[in-house]
């Protein structure tokens, strides 16, 4: 059977649109009959999808599937890296607003996609957002991917925030599928935008990002009136901190607020979040064992991704994953504080970048704060921090200095201070 006529088979209405937004209503009915540009496809090939949530790309995303395919989806917005993309993937065809263009003739021939074809399994590559050296090629099983989806969920109407390429909104977009529910595609990621997409489809979930509940809070959050249908809000993707989650939390008093857990190599995991102006969280679910060592999380998940097309494994012998991740734990709940892997040593004391970036955010008109370890000669590292204003706001290094010097410790109060347009990556660039 293939995976479209499954879908087909679970709706109670194939006609009721599941996707709605600008000038599209696309219902599982459209999608069957929507051509999908995928019939010289072989099995195993790696075909490189650049597209977005709508009836062509959605359409060629399940063709492929169902073909055995292995299918890297990827969007406009990571255009600049296309080039590695397709390279670190294997690609030898690539699929843009329903155009087929082939790069090469073959299969490749790499141990972990030649498995996926031995056992005649479509596959799905996702890319890590490269925030240390070049993004990893991260291949999924894709019928194993998708097994998570089959336990029916509540089905909701959803704003799909997060990208094509990302996990996150790929999540989205699977749910709503296997669930009959409502996806909207955003008209555009700003603040205005979405509460206008709230407001004109009655949106009931919006998963976002740390960044964007930031600057939606700075521009004003609608009244909760405003807002009637609006009943829960995801983040994730980011660290937040909790002077934004508790301005979040003041202005829609009404609406849940959870935290998501998740990332390309293990997925979307099952989180309980302690209080919905907290930080706590318990990770876990169904095939999930986490565990803390040297403050910082291991997971071992049962659906976790066949590995990397271009690193080494990062697993344990004992299949144990380092998110990297420095948690703080009380009984069951974990707060996260911080990444390994950004840790600034200053003369032997350690600093976290997100404590320094949460604090600048703290003080009135800066929008983003990016904080990083630079040499030093004396004490090894020391901290510089680069600050992003609010429109209208003229910077203040001194009284910002003081501000810092008063949260954090001695160590931790950056060297240096300059003001500029804060670094994002691609899949918020649209903000």
């Amino acid at each position: 059977m293939s995976l479209l006529q499954e879908l087909l088979d679970r709706s109670d209405n194939p006609d009721t649109p599941f996707l709605v937004g600008g000038d599209q209503s696309l219902s599982l009915r459209t999608l069957a009959e929507t051509p999908a540009p995928c019939a010289d496809i072989a099995p195993g090939e790696v075909v490189a999808l650049i597209g977005d949530v709508d009836a062509p790309s959605i359409a060629a995303l399940l063709a492929l599937a169902d073909r055995g395919a292995v299918v890297m989806p990827l969007s406009e917005a990571s255009a600049a890296q296309h080039e590695y993309f397709l390279e670190a993937g294997g690609a030898s065809v690539v699929i843009r607003k329903g155009q087929v263009s082939r790069l090469r003739e073959g299969l490749p021939s790499h141990p972990l996609l030649q498995a996926l074809r031995e056992r005649g399994h479509a596959g799905l590559i996702l890319f890590s957002s490269g925030s240390t050296g070049r993004p990893k090629a991260i291949l999924h099983d894709f019928s194993r991917f998708l097994a998570r989806y089959a336990t029916p969920r509540p089905a909701w109407t959803t704003l799909n925030f997060l990208l094509f390429d990302h996990i996150g909104g790929l999540n989205t977009l699977f749910h709503t599928l296997y669930n009959s529910g409502l996806v909207v595609r955003p008209s555009g990621r700003t603040p205005a935008a979405v509460t206008e997409d709230i407001r004109r489809h009655n949106v009931e979930l919006l998963p976002a990002t740390p960044t964007f509940l930031r600057l939606w809070a700075l521009e004003g959050i609608p009244a909760p009136a405003e807002l009637p249908s609006l009943r829960l809000i995801t983040y994730g993707t980011e660290r937040m901190d909790q002077h934004t989650l508790s301005l979040v939390a003041q202005a829609l008093p009404d609406v849940d607020i959870r935290q998501t857990y998740g990332m390309s190599e293990l997925g979307i995991l099952r989180v309980r979040t302690r209080k919905r102006d907290e930080l706590w969280i318990e990770v876990g679910g169904e095939g999930v064992e986490s565990k803390i060592v040297d403050e910082e999380l291991f997971l071992r998940a049962q659906n976790r991704m066949e590995g990397y097309l271009n690193a080494p494994s990062p697993f344990d012998a004992d299949g144990w994953y380092a998110t990297k991740d420095l948690v703080e734990c009380d009984g069951p709940w974990l707060r996260i504080v911080g990444r390994r892997d950004m840790v600034i040593n200053v003369g032997g004391l350690k600093v976290l970048p997100a404590e320094v970036e949460h604090a600048a955010l703290s003080f009135p008109g800066v929008r983003l704060a990016r904080a990083r370890g630079c040499p030093n000669p004396v004490t090894g590292m020391h901290v510089e921090l680069l600050c992003e204003l609010e429109d209208g706001v003229q910077a203040d290094k001194p009284r910002l200095l003081a501000h810092l010097r008063a949260l954090l410790p001695r160590h931790a109060v950056p060297l240096r201070v300059a003001f500029g347009k804060a670094p994002v990556g691609h899949r918020c660039k649209q903000l």
